[in-house]
């Protein structure tokens, strides 16, 4: 879970980064909020439709577990992890 969290966190300030990178490149200060405010709505669009792209994307493309799952258990003094049949 908590990786999916970061993901999608790395995901969603990757435009900002980005933008930062572009205002170094031109030779502007990115610590100004002038250079920022005009840009952070679309900043912020594109940071969540990063977010929902891979979110469809996992739903979309993960490797569906087919079966029954058995949990785990303990048997003869040994734990058996669960798995799917």
């Amino acid at each position: 879970m908590t990786r999916a969290v970061v993901q999608g966190l790395v995901l969603f300030f990757l435009p900002f980064v980005l933008f930062g990178i572009y205002l170094v490149i031109r030779r502007r200060n990115p610590m100004l909020w002038s250079h920022w405010s005009s840009q952070s709505l679309w900043l912020t669009i594109a940071g969540l439709g990063f977010v929902v792209i891979s979110l469809l994307a996992t739903a979309l493309l993960e490797e569906r577990q087919t079966g029954a799952y058995v949990p785990t258990r303990i048997e003869n003094g040994r734990v058996v992890p669960g798995h799917f049949q």
